[in-house]
């Protein structure tokens, strides 16, 4: 039988200090796509050093530029990477052994390995994390159009499979990118929100970061990994405080009859 190209889809911004790890990783892919963002840095020349196909367009949310990646493919089949992930080599073997014996689910969820500040974290719900599927043929499955925290969504008879093998994420390099990412990740939610009719309330910044902490630090055993556990899951906490300050201003301007578009 002959073996089912996969097209490798990526959207980028800013990457450089991440990218080449997760094209290395692909290097056996039939195809590379990157939809990139606009880059103010060196991620579209590293993009372009390992054969990735570089297609430019301003972000317009999460879900959107992971199909518009799609899209660009050659290819029915599928592997959707974050720029801070990495294909194990043992992952890799899996897919191969699908492409040439035959797929036999049309989107399969795959466990991600997450290290936070240089440590593999067990618990606060962030392993196995089989977050979304990422291999899957395109013509049974398409990414929501949420702006953050997109979803793969099946075909209605659709099959959905599980991969043991992992992918590596490393996706903060220090507490200051951590913070700052998860600031523009609120912004995004707040503005989903809003566009959801969510309205704010003020116990929304007292109740849901006390139980995002409570849910990751005891309900999801993050104490089981000591001092990164604890600041992973206040950070979370953090988080979800600033996605309801975001909203509680957002809404205000909803009010007002402002916009409330941001630059994502």
């Amino acid at each position: 039988m002959k073996a089912e190209p996969i097209s490798v889809t990526i959207i980028t911004y800013n990457e450089e200090a991440k990218i080449a790890d997760a094209l290395r990783s692909v290097q056996w892919a039939d195809e590379i796509i990157v939809v990139d963002s606009y880059s103010t840095d060196r991620t579209v020349d590293i993009c372009k050093e390992y054969r990735a196909t570089v297609y430019s367009q301003a972000f317009t949310g999460f879900g959107a530029l992971k199909n518009a990646a799609i899209d660009r493919a050659s290819h029915d089949w599928i592997l959707s990477l974050d720029a801070d992930e990495r294909v194990t080599e043992e992952l890799r073997e899996d897919i191969n052994r699908l492409q040439t014996s035959g797929f036999d689910a049309d989107g399969y969820a795959i466990p991600r390995k997450n290290y936070f500040l240089g440590r593999w974290i067990r618990y606060c719900g962030w392993y196995p994390d089989y977050r979304s599927m990422q291999l899957f043929n395109r013509r049974r499955g398409r990414f929501t159009d949420d702006l953050v925290h997109e979803r793969l969504v099946l075909r209605p008879g659709g099959r959905k499979a599980y991969l043991k093998n992992h992918i590596v994420q490393y996706p903060f390099l220090d507490v200051s990118q951590f913070l700052n990412k998860n600031i523009r990740y609120a912004r995004l939610r707040a503005e989903e929100m809003v566009r959801q009719g969510r309205r704010f309330h003020v116990h929304q910044l007292i109740t849901h970061p006390v139980f995002m902490f409570f849910k990751m630090f005891i309900v999801k055993r993050g104490l089981g990994d000591g001092l990164m556990g604890f600041m992973l899951s206040m950070a979370y906490a953090y988080f979800v405080f600033t996605k309801y300050a975001w909203l509680w201003e957002l809404d205000g301007l909803r009010r007002q009859g402002r916009s409330v578009e941001g630059e994502g």
